[in-house]
C-alpha cells in the first residue's frame, strides 16, 4: 500500500513522525508492505516551491492508495493567487471527498466527561455553509456593504444521497442506528430536503432504526446522554460543530479521528488544527492522527478486499486503548510522555501483542 505523507504545519511535522512509527510497526506485523512517501505541502512548500500545495501533487495523490495529511495552518493561506491554499480544501474538493468520517469513544483508564459511549459523526464535506466549498467559482460570501454580509448555503439532493447512504452503510456494520441531525424546522428546504432524502434513504436498510433530532436539541442530548447514540448523520457544519463536541466528551479532542471519504480517494486528517504555540515542544498527542491513519487502513482492507489492512486498523486502536489505560501518553490526556514517545508506546504495544 503506498501512502502519501503531507506533516504539514506546526505540530503536524511532530505527530506525523509519532504515527508513522506506528504504521512502520503495523506493517511489520501484519506484513502489509506500507510504503510511506512524504512530501511537503503549506508553509514548507510555499518557502520551497511558491505555492502551498504544487500542481503535481494532486497526480501523485492520486497514483497512490491512500493519504495522511497533517495540520496546517489554514487562516495563513488567504491568496490563492498568491500560492496560498487551503490544502484541507484542495483535496477534498478535487478529490471528492463527500464524507467525513469522525468516530468518538471513550477509554478505560481515561474516562469521558459524561460516561463511557462509542458513536461516529458522518459529516457532509463537499456543500453547506462552507463558503469555499459551496460555489464552482469564488466565494460564498457576499460584502453587500461594509455592514452587511450575506453567506450562502448549497445543499443538493446527490449530495444528501450519498452522505446518507454512506451513514446507513456504517450503521448497519454497528449497532444499526442511525440519527438524523438538522434544523428542517427553520431552514425547512435545505434541511427539510436533507431530512427527507435521509429517511428514505434508511428505508433501503432492513432492520436500521432511524430517529432524527433538531440541532440545537442535539446538542443537549449528546451532552446529557451520549451512549443513546450510535451513528449521526449531517449537513456540513452541524456535523463540524457536532464532532468536535463529542471528541471533546470523550475526553479530549486529541482522541477523535477522522477520515475523508469519497467513491476513490480516502484522506485521513487529524481532527485538530496545527497548534503553532506549542508546535516543536514534543508535547502534542499524535493519537488523532494515529486513529485517523487506522481509519484508513480499514477503508483500504474494505475497498481492496485484503483482510490484514482491517486487522491492522482494529489492533492500532486496541494499541492506542491499552496505552491510554497505562497511562503512557502525553500530558493532556493524563500521561507525562512527550509526543515522540507516546507514538512510540503505541507502537510498543502494538508489536508486542
Amino acid at each position: 500500500m503506498q501512502i502519501v505523507v503531507l506533516p504539514g504545519d506546526g505540530i503536524g511535522p511532530e505527530i506525523t513522525t509519532a504515527t508513522s512509527g506506528v504504521l512502520r510497526a503495523a506493517s511489520e506485523r501484519f506484513q502489509l508492505d506500507l510504503r510511506l512517501e512524504e512530501h511537503a505541502v503549506g508553509h514548507a512548500s510555499l518557502k520551497q516551491f511558491g505555492t502551498t500545495v504544487r500542481p503535481e501533487l494532486l497526480d501523485i495523490v492520486r497514483a497512490a492508495d491512500g493519504l495522511i495529511l497533517g495540520p496546517t495552518a489554514t487562516f495563513d493561506f488567504k491568496d490563492e493567487a498568491h500560492g496560498e491554499i487551503n490544502p484541507s480544501r484542495h483535496f477534498r474538493k478535487s478529490l471528492d471527498l463527500y464524507a467525513n468520517v469522525r468516530p468518538a469513544r471513550t477509554y478505560a483508564g481515561r474516562p469521558g466527561r459524561l460516561g463511557e459511549f462509542d458513536l461516529v459523526v458522518v459529516r457532509e464535506n463537499t456543500e453547506g455553509f462552507y463558503a469555499d466549498r459551496n460555489m464552482e467559482q469564488g466565494n460564498g460570501e457576499i460584502l453587500v456593504t461594509p455592514d452587511v454580509v450575506i453567506s450562502l448555503r448549497r445543499i443538493t439532493r446527490l449530495c444528501c444521497e450519498r452522505i446518507a447512504h454512506a451513514a446507513c452503510r456504517l450503521a448497519m456494520k454497528r449497532r444499526k442506528h442511525l440519527t438524523i441531525v438538522h434544523k428542517a424546522n427553520v431552514l425547512k428546504l435545505g434541511d427539510g430536503m436533507f431530512l427527507d432524502i435521509c429517511r428514505a434513504a434508511a428505508k433501503g436498510y432492513p432492520g436500521l432504526e432511524v430517529d432524527d433530532i433538531l440541532v440545537d436539541a442535539m446538542m443537549a442530548h449528546v451532552v446529557r446522554n451520549p451512549d443513546r447514540f450510535d451513528v449521526i448523520v449531517a449537513t456540513n457544519m452541524f456535523g463540524d460543530i457536532l464532532s468536535d463536541l463529542t471528541a471533546e466528551l470523550s475526553g479530549s479532542l486529541g482522541l477523535g479521528g477522522s477520515l475523508n471519504v469519497g467513491d476513490r480517494y480516502a484522506m485521513a486528517q487529524a481532527a485538530h488544527g496545527s497548534a503553532p504555540d506549542i508546535a516543536g515542544q514534543d508535547v502534542a498527542n499524535p493519537i488523532s492522527l494515529i486513529l485517523s491513519t487506522a481509519l484508513l487502513l480499514a477503508w483500504h482492507g474494505e475497498k481492496s478486499g485484503a483482510v490484514r489492512y482491517e486487522e491492522a486498523a482494529r489492533a492500532i486502536e486496541a494499541a492506542v486503548a491499552k496505552a491510554l489505560r497505562e497511562g503512557r501518553a502525553t500530558r493532556d490526556v493524563g500521561g507525562k510522555l512527550g509526543t515522540i514517545a507516546a507514538g512510540a508506546a503505541i507502537a510498543e504495544v502494538l508489536q508486542a501483542e
